[in-house]
């Protein structure tokens, strides 16, 4: 039995995640949901007081803005879109009939305006956008959403419907990029907080084929992305719970996000993987929150 799959029966044993059948697809307890509540009002501890506009979107996004995103270019894999019966009554009978012999009835399903939110920062970009130039000072932006990516595994970490806490900054690239390191030094305070051993990395995202390799090692050799890992279901092959993302202009350019003096915005984000941020704390302090180190059950407001 690998360690992805050992971590997860513990989970399913406990009563921590449940399972339904689909890898990568959990219910989750109210003990679990407990921690995360808990780990966002840790987040709010040492971000509230920047002063960011807080919005809450739905799981869902628009597919147009998805598409003018280059979303489903760089990662189609990972892509889930939202499809619906359309059709009438012959339509319905059809697929009545289809499903009484156990055939293939979602051929006959047609795309909706909707797909499933990639990440949480996605529908905030072309929000702004209708808003008109930002102020000189740029904006600060608090996020939380389920997000979607198709890539089914056993490893609990790696889900298909999970939550990502963001917050996203807009202004000139002296303004984002110190935001994106002060998020890198407090992700390392935070997580020492909690108990967590932690590296900070460069990274990539996974861009799809050979144009997506060229894309990964320019993120890489510019130093874009970075990620903060740590040890999930192994120590030897950490798990990225954070992420800190300079975009450049990049979305600014996309979106058409200008300053006041009409400067193309630069934009960075701080990503929290709240789902892996649970489940580092179950793998290292153990199933029973009660017998958790008191520390951290102080960090996390636990009463004792």
């Amino acid at each position: 039995m690998d360690m992805q799959t050992s971590l997860l029966d513990r989970l399913f044993d406990s009563g921590l995640l449940i399972d339904t059948g689909v890898e990568g697809l959990y219910g989750r307890s109210g003990a679990f949901e407990d921690v995360i509540a808990r780990f966002e009002r840790l987040i709010d501890a040492f971000g509230g007081a920047d002063g960011a506009e807080a919005m809450r979107f739905p799981p869902g996004m628009n597919r147009a803005h998805f598409e003018t995103s280059g979303y489903m270019k760089s990662f189609p894999q990972l892509a889930g879109t939202v499809h619906s019966f359309c059709g009438g009554d012959a339509d319905h009978m059809n697929l009545l009939q289809c499903m009484e012999v156990n055939g293939d009835w979602t051929k006959d399903q047609k795309a909706t305006d909707i797909v499933l939110t990639p990440a949480a920062c996605y529908p905030l970009y072309p929000t702004i956008a209708k808003r008109g130039r930002l102020p000189a000072k740029g904006g600060l932006y608090d996020l939380q959403s389920y997000c979607f990516r198709h890539e089914p595994s056993n490893d609990p970490a790696r889900q298909q419907l999970f939550r990502m806490r963001e917050y996203v900054c807009m202004g000139t690239q002296e303004h984002v990029t110190e935001f994106r390191q002060t998020w890198m030094d407090r992700g390392l305070e935070m997580m020492a907080k909690v108990g967590l051993d932690v590296t900070m990395d460069v990274a990539n995202d996974p861009f799809f084929g050979r144009a997506g390799r060229m894309m990964a090692n320019n993120q890489r050799d510019q130093n874009l992305k970075f990620e903060l890992l740590i040890p999930v279901t192994s120590a030897a092959k950490p798990t990225a719970c954070m992420s800190f993302n300079y975009h450049q202009d990049a979305f600014g350019a996309k979106w058409g996000l200008n300053l006041e003096n009409g400067d193309v915005a630069h934009t960075a984000c701080v990503g929290f993987g709240l789902e892996r941020i649970a489940l580092a704390l179950f793998a290292r302090h153990g199933m029973d929150i009660a017998l958790w180190p008191a520390d951290v059950r102080k960090t996390l407001g636990y009463q004792d």
